[in-house]
């Protein structure tokens, strides 16, 4: 789309009539137009509302596609990831008038996007598609491909044949939370701190009955945050109650009060906590109808698609007394969250101590160890078949570094294949392993 705009004027249009001659003269064809919203937004939504160049690439456009006949075998698609801004004109019986959306992949949608990204990799055993697709809640196509490739990246800086499951959760936490920081370092305090508030957003969506189950907590540092807590649906929603919204207020929430319970003080880290927790309670009131005190009414537009011009001159569309009611309504609904998370983590703060100081140690605290912690079974127990999991690990590891490393195979003159000193299989690099 962004190819028919120039500076001078005239242009685009010009290249909208050469395009559809070009297409009659080659019948049958197809003419696709990626990302049409470039020449196809909405007329008069310049701040100026001047005739500009784009608007008349657009009408030249409606003008080419209302001149087909029908005997003529030219289909037109086109491509947008914007359709609410496109003009009227355009979604017309006639022109665009068939929509499909493309939505992003269900469970099953990822599990087979999954088995075309890892044909012909070497999976390891353990490698389970249909668990990767139940961690990979509104992933694209291009995060699953993406997956796997960091997937593949790990095993090979591991110098492993194969890829394994260990290889697929790191890669998970890498598209969602970015790479570890490993050059940030926190002082014991800030460690703490972290654990306490990471802590608290596990505990409090764990005593929720409508939060979503705890997959893994951290205090190791990942893009932007100094610690994380990862939720994952137990299947694909595609709609939320008044209740799921309500406890995962409260689950947001959490993480500042159990700074506040155990520090008697608060910090900067629950700042985007604040900010999605405002926002979602103001969507409830403004946008969904949730609010029993204003009725299931909606006011405004929709913040998260702002159009400046088309809304800029449109005024409020209630009362400075509605607004009024609205912000006290937003306050009511993040104060209640609060409350609740405070009572719970209250209720519970033997356990929130206990984890809390083991997240400090251990840096990593999964599921079936947290809900065991939980339960109340003994921390040796809970975390020995890891212990001994990472020093066999740790073990192998030096006898891997103790070995000489094998140069690349290179074939004999008749073909065959070399092998190296001893009859060991010389490591090669894998050929479906994109390097970066």
């Amino acid at each position: 789309g962004s190819d028919f705009v120039e500076m001078f004027v005239g242009v685009g249009a010009s290249r909208v009539r050469d395009l559809f001659d070009q297409a009659k003269q080659n019948q049958p064809c197809i003419i696709f137009i990626d990302e049409i919203d470039a020449v196809g937004r909405h007329r008069g939504a310049g701040l100026g509302g001047g005739h500009d160049e784009r608007e008349q690439t657009l009408n030249q456009l409606l003008v080419e596609m209302d001149g087909f006949e029908a005997n003529e075998s030219i289909i037109i698609m086109a491509a947008t990831n914007r359709p609410d801004i496109l003009d009227p004109a355009l979604l017309r019986p006639g022109r665009f008038d068939r929509q499909i959306v493309v939505d992003r992949p269900d469970r099953e949608g990822r599990k087979a996007i999954l088995a075309v990204h890892t044909r012909g990799k070497p999976l390891g055993p353990d490698v389970d598609l249909d668990t990767l697709a139940a961690q990979t809640p509104g992933f694209t196509g291009a995060d699953l491909a993406n997956l796997v490739n960091e997937a593949a990246l790990l095993a090979a800086r591991r110098r492993k044949r194969i890829i394994e499951m260990e290889e697929f959760d790191e890669a998970v936490l890498r598209v969602i939370a970015g790479p570890e920081k490993k050059s940030r370092i926190l002082s014991e305090e800030e460690k703490l701190i972290t654990a306490y508030h990471e802590t608290g957003h596990a505990l409090v969506a764990h005593y929720l009955p409508h939060a979503d189950p705890v997959h893994k907590i951290s205090i190791i540092s990942r893009g932007q945050a100094l610690g994380y807590t990862i939720t994952l649906p137990t299947e694909d929603r595609f709609m939320v109650k008044k209740k799921e919204i309500i406890d995962k207020l409260s689950h947001m929430l959490a993480g500042r009060v159990a700074e506040e319970i155990r520090f008697d003080d608060i910090t900067t880290g629950a700042a985007n906590d604040l900010q999605r927790a405002t926002e979602t309670a103001r969507r409830m009131i403004t946008q969904y109808g949730m609010s029993e005190n204003l009725g299931p009414l909606t006011f405004g537009h929709d913040p998260a698609q702002p159009f400046v011009g088309r809304d800029y001159g449109m005024g409020q569309e209630y009362s400075d007394e509605t607004a009024e009611k609205i912000d006290a309504e937003i306050r009511r609904v993040v104060d209640e969250a609060y409350n609740r998370a405070y009572q719970i983590l209250t209720e519970h703060r033997e356990e929130l101590d206990k984890i809390s100081l083991l997240l400090m140690e251990k840096e990593t605290i999964d599921r079936q160890e947290f809900e065991a912690l939980v339960a109340g079974a003994d921390p040796e127990e809970v975390f020995k078949a890891r212990d001994e999991a990472r020093a066999r690990k740790a073990a192998e590891s030096k006898r891997v570094q103790r070995q000489p490393r094998l140069r690349e195979a290179e074939p004999e003159p008749d073909g065959r294949e070399a092998v190296a000193p001893g009859g060991v299989t010389p490591m090669v690099r894998h050929p479906d392993i994109d390097e970066r």
